[in-house]
């Protein structure tokens, strides 16, 4: 991936800009994530992540016509995730997800933290700040004890249904669930490294932010096949740093030895 697709993705980001601009009823586009106030992350392999802020009652109408990015560049796939936005693949390869939204909408929506790619002139500019905080989870939601305590007993009812034949549930248990209350539990083990944090998804940039942690990650997700193996190594793990109940811990050992 090369330096001009980066050039590509910012002047895609403002070329929405000016077609919002022209476009009479929009008010502001928000730059999110990497194209936000994290513009120091983006790379190649970037999305466009954004907002379009628009003039009270015209929501659906941004939202039923798409002519205000087709009209850069077609649009080869268009999927509608939320009742608010689209996930959207331009023929030129840039992926967008976005959402529209009118301003009191906005000011009820918890968002990271962005920046102001466009706005009338009088919009103001804290705009791309949100007036609602994002709810961080994870570790500081919920105490040791219990993200322990969730962990292991995933791992014990992940290897019951490995051993039932539900391969499937069984990584989703072991190499899922549980492996995302270690993540959880991170920030109780080691410092992390400052403006990495995705506050909605805590697997992004994970190996970034506590790389001592996930040099464990290959032998907690080991595959398919292997969900007692990956459950003996995260069990290991949680027991090297947090008191474990030990008749819970022998039971999942007990399973995953069939």
């Amino acid at each position: 991936m090369t330096h001009s697709t980066v050039l590509l993705l910012l002047s895609r980001l403002e070329a929405i800009g000016h077609s919002l601009e022209r476009s009479g009823h929009a008010l502001a586009l928000i730059g999110l994530g990497s194209v936000g106030a994290e513009l120091a992350r983006l790379d190649a392999y970037s999305d466009l992540d954004f907002f379009a802020l628009v003039e009270p009652g015209y929501k659906q109408h941004y939202i039923d016509n798409l002519d205000w990015l087709s009209s850069l560049c077609p649009v080869a796939y268009a999927f509608r995730n939320s009742v608010d936005g689209y996930k959207l693949l331009f023929a030129d390869g840039v992926f967008c997800e976005f959402a529209v939204f009118e301003p009191e909408e906005l000011s009820r929506i918890p968002f990271s933290p962005g920046r102001v790619v466009w706005k009338q002139p009088h919009v103001p500019a804290e705009i791309a700040a949100p007036a609602v905080a994002v709810a961080v989870g994870g570790a500081q939601a919920s105490s040791v004890e219990w993200l322990v305590g969730e962990a292991v007993t995933n791992l014990l009812v992940g290897l019951g249904r490995f051993r039932r034949g539900e391969k499937l549930s069984a990584a989703r248990f072991i190499q899922g669930y549980a492996v995302d209350r270690i993540l959880d539990l991170a920030a109780s083990l080691a410092q992390e490294k400052d403006g990495l944090r995705d506050r909605f998804a805590s697997e992004r940039r994970f190996e970034q932010r506590y790389p001592q942690i996930a040099a464990h990650l290959p032998q907690f997700v080991q595959g398919y096949e292997r969900s007692p193996e990956s459950a003996l190594a995260i069990l290991g793990f949680l027991e090297q740093h947090f008191e474990v109940n030990q008749p819970l811990a022998q039971a999942v050992r007990d399973l995953a030895a069939g």
